[in-house]
């Protein structure tokens, strides 16, 4: 089976028929028809495959000779944000079994076994906290910790988990005696089309955050209420917002508001308190406390004047990430590609701050949109990606 005929199979799973924007949610039909359709595509090649409690899945090539030497993994993550695009996250997986099929197709032989992983709750859409699947496999979340976050609908990742047929307690996938990671992703952004190159290098990922607002006010009738006379939160909020806006502009950084909560949400009503998500993502550590602390402030200066409260919480955080510059320019060798940063968070990201070599392969992005149905690829440079994955591989598994 082709990449072509891979990425066939996978189009109309989850998607809306209304935007074209995929749903794919971690725990959901959609996902557990995908983590179906991986298990089926490497077991057909004689992959050894492996699930663990929580849905992560690796599937093993291993050489013909039995080997001691650290492993080689790839791959990447299945599930997307709400109404995202095609690209993000299962172009890794399907360039990663393609690529292992352009190597048989060499004669290639590995010396050291390579794995094609997928990650579960790479984007935290459901529960909230970005790279689940992959923090829990370094320990760097617990589960304990993990199974009492709560869904949108109020449901508990424990139970969404269970409900899937799935029982942590039987274990979590280990990484150890794997020597390197390589992800293959979409670009998310235009620095490859502005270089007009296919394929590039990443050295590192921006520090970035989720931060959850929470302001408090005093709900009232929207029409016998004088405008002197309010406690609003929803102008709390907005002037925040704008804040957000002016403080990330001054600072070359990213802040985004891109989801509110608003009670009791009715439209003749002053609102009692709205919740906002803050995703702020910075070049530095550094800067991104500044920038959050100065959004923090000046909404707190603006709760005091609208006579409301604001209290900030940080829901899931990550550093800056710097991949391993020798893995990164040694594979930017193998056909002369860029090295560029990214500010998108990865499962890479993860593994590297668990102190595992990794590295990541970028495919070029012609609308440079993502988190989106306007995410695209050209079928020429994801093919492009393949051969270069493959090449990677066979370096590394050498």
């Amino acid at each position: 089976m082709t990449f072509e005929a891979m990425w066939r199979d996978l189009h109309y799973v989850g998607r809306s028929a209304t935007s074209g924007g995929y749903f794919r949610q971690p725990w959901t039909s959609a996902e557990s028809e995908l983590r179906a359709w991986f298990a089926e595509v490497t077991v057909a090649r004689g992959l050894e495959l492996e699930t663990d409690g929580m849905g992560n899945q690796v599937a093993w090539w291993r050489p013909v000779a039995p080997s001691d030497l650290p492993a080689v993994l790839t791959g990447s993550h299945l599930d997307s944000v709400l109404d995202g695009g095609a690209y993000d996250g299962p172009l890794g997986v399907v360039s990663a079994i393609a690529a292992i099929d352009v190597l048989r197709a060499r004669g290639f032989e590995p010396d050291r076994p390579i794995g094609v992983s997928v990650f579960t709750e790479e984007e935290g859409s459901r529960f909230g906290l970005a790279c689940l699947g992959s923090r829990l496999v370094t320990g760097s979340s617990t589960w304990e910790e993990a199974r009492e976050r709560r869904d949108r609908d109020g449901i508990f990742l424990g139970d969404a988990v269970a409900a899937s047929g799935l029982d942590p307690s039987t274990g979590l996938l280990s990484l150890d005696g794997v020597g390197c990671f390589v992800e293959l992703h979409v670009e998310q952004g235009r620095d490859l089309v502005d270089r007009d190159v296919a394929v590039g290098v990443a050295s590192e990922i921006w520090p970035h955050g989720r931060y959850r607002f929470d302001f408090e006010g005093e709900a009232n009738h929207a029409g016998t209420t004088r405008m002197e006379d309010r406690r609003d939160p929803m102008l709390t909020y907005a002037m925040t917002a704008l804040a957000a806006n002016k403080q990330a502009r001054l600072a070359e950084q990213r802040a985004t508001f891109g989801r509110i909560e608003v009670a009791p949400n009715g439209t003749n009503a002053v609102p009692s308190r709205v919740t906002a998500w803050l995703d702020a993502r910075c070049e530095s550590d550094d800067a991104l406390a500044e920038l959050v602390d100065a959004i923090s402030r000046q909404g707190s200066e603006r709760a005091s004047l609208d006579g409301t409260q604001l209290s900030v919480t940080a829901e899931s955080v990550s550093g800056s990430v710097a991949f391993d510059p020798d893995l990164a320019r040694s594979l930017a060798a193998i056909g002369d590609w860029p090295i560029i940063p990214t500010q998108a968070g990865h499962d890479a990201g993860i593994l590297s701050a668990a102190g595992i070599p990794t590295a990541m392969l970028f495919v070029r992005n012609p609308t440079g949109v993502s988190h989106s149905p306007d995410e695209f690829a050209e079928m020429a440079d994801c093919l492009a990606g393949v051969e270069a994955l493959a090449d990677t591989l066979a370096k590394l598994a050498s």
